[in-house]
């Protein structure tokens, strides 16, 4: 009860903030301090959202289905290397450091070199998601196999258990918590990473769309297209937390 009470006072104050960052926000457009041409306010954002929310819910299908199908490939990939690299220590000295040098590398700067390789289909959006999500995955993986028992993994060696059904019984869901961990920004860098491929080129999508708006110099619709991409990442987040909630029931018997 006491947690609760906490939770609601910490949202109370965020969106005490919030309020307040939109009220300072729509005083500054209003009042003409800041052009709106540069600073549409907040109401003409929250029109062009709804006059354009038709048109919007189309591309937004289009880049969540490319997100979606992003993610899931850099989960297989994910957990694929990270169960090598747990399993084979020269497999993690081998590729813990390239994958830490693929995020040095800025992602606006590979879309340009996937698109010229694979095309303006689906191809190139798809691959810069699964690079930019698998990485907070395999690493929340290899930390949580790290946690696991030693003394518990004795034990099922001396019952006989082989690494698979120690991988299984104890690493796996001793890994959970820092898999979700990983889950949850994989998840909205696989939405923001269709977005930023669907930059560089393509028929549909909101990448697509805020481009267009762009050149037509219609900023209320850029920043309802950004208030979109916002409200939708929440809502993939919330749905990562409630499946985490599903998955791993025994945390809320503690």
């Amino acid at each position: 009860m006491r947690k609760r009470w906490q939770n609601i006072i910490r949202f109370k104050w965020s969106a005490l903030f919030l309020i307040a960052v939109l009220l300072g926000w729509q005083f500054l457009s209003g009042s003409g301090i800041v052009p709106r041409l540069i600073l549409p306010s907040p109401l003409q954002v929250l029109h062009a959202l709804i006059s354009e929310f038709g048109v919007l819910m189309v591309h937004a299908r289009i880049t969540l289905w490319e997100a979606f199908i992003g993610l899931s490939l850099g989960l297989i990939l994910s957990f694929a290397l990270a169960v090598m690299m747990e399993r084979w220590e020269p497999v993690y000295q081998g590729l813990y450091p390239i994958l830490v040098i693929t995020q040095t590398i800025p992602v606006i700067a590979i879309a340009p070199l996937l698109v010229l390789w694979l095309g303006y289909g689906i191809a190139p959006k798809v691959t810069l998601v699964v690079l930019v999500c698998f990485f907070p995955v395999v690493v929340g993986l290899l930390d949580g196999f790290k946690t696991a028992d030693r003394d518990a993994i004795h034990l099922l060696s001396a019952m006989g258990a082989n690494r698979w059904q120690i991988m299984r019984h104890i690493k796996l869901p001793v890994a959970m918590p820092s898999f979700f961990a990983g889950l949850k920004i994989a998840v909205a860098y696989s939405f923001v990473g269709a977005v930023i491929a669907e930059w560089l080129g393509g028929n549909a999508g909101l990448g697509v769309y805020m481009t267009r708006v762009k050149k037509a110099y219609a900023f209320d619709k850029m920043f309802a297209v950004i208030l979109l991409i916002i409200l939708i990442s929440l809502l993939l987040m919330a749905v990562t937390k409630w499946i985490e909630g599903r998955v791993m029931v025994y945390r809320n018997y503690k």
